[in-house]
């Protein structure tokens, strides 16, 4: 008969390890997908003093830009529009400085979609990025959009420069909300042009337009036409980056799809 042999004090002492590191695993990962699951609950629901509950600016940072979530696909209110960033640059390279052509950068991201089963985040970032900016832009007054249409550009304080114009203006909390995403998009719009045109770029400049399908009235009408684009026209900006940015990885992912989006 055999007999089973003794476990030895050290192999104890391992497989109790073991059992602890396995239930620290399980403990940190059920704490992850509660704080996940937390997240996105108070994300998707109505805006209330239940958001308070997450210090600063935690539950904007942790969900944008990759876990973002909308329900706008399903009524009352689905989408019912495309939107659209353009943008361009100006290269100071000494005798030939020049301005580019404008380059379409949702057309670009959105070739990432195509033909492929799991596409990449970074295919709808000027998709999100320009509907956010269009709708800060929308709740400015006409006085504001005038100065917005204007060129900002020179020097460091640029951005300080025109948040205080606008703030002249009247509406603090609209401009404060639309410098914020102007802000955002001046980042990205940097990143397209060094991928673009290189490290000479002094400038940017961006187009974000919106133009909604057909009515569903018209829905049966074969010769209904899309409205006309609603345009947030603004001028040139001084190039921005964020820390932590890389123009290399930017320009790696950005490039490869400007390329297919051109076949």
């Amino acid at each position: 008969m055999r007999q089973n042999r003794p476990t030895s004090p050290r192999r104890n002492r391992t497989n109790i390890l073991r059992r602890r590191l396995r239930r620290l695993v399980v403990c940190g990962l059920a704490l992850a997908a509660a704080w996940h699951i937390f997240a996105t609950f108070l994300w998707i629901a109505p805006v209330s003093g239940l958001r308070a509950v997450v210090p600063g600016n935690l539950l904007h940072d942790y969900m944008i830009p990759m876990n973002g979530q909308s329900w706008s696909v399903f009524a009352p209110a689905p989408i019912n529009g495309d939107y659209r960033l353009q943008v361009r640059a100006y290269v100071d390279n000494g005798g030939s400085s020049y301005a580019t052509p404008w380059v379409d950068a949702t057309k670009v991201e959105t070739s990432m979609l195509t033909h492929h089963l799991f596409p990449p985040r970074a295919a709808i970032q000027s998709t999100e990025l320009a509907s956010r900016f269009k709708s800060s832009y929308d709740d400015l007054t006409a006085d504001h959009k005038v100065i917005v249409k204007l060129g900002y550009f020179k020097g460091d304080d640029w951005e300080k420069r025109l948040t205080a114009k606008l703030n002249s203006y009247g509406d603090q909390p609209a401009v404060e909300a639309y410098m914020a995403e102007e802000h955002e998009i001046t980042a990205y719009s940097t990143q397209v042009a060094y991928a673009l045109w290189g490290s000479k770029v002094s400038r940017v400049q961006f187009v974000v337009s919106r133009r909604n399908v057909v009515p569903y009235a018209q829905r049966n009408n074969a010769h209904a036409q899309r409205p006309a684009a609603q345009v947030a026209l603004t001028g040139w900006r001084g190039t921005t980056e964020e820390p932590g940015q890389s123009r290399a990885d930017f320009a790696s992912v950005f490039r490869k799809a400007y390329a297919e989006s051109a076949r």
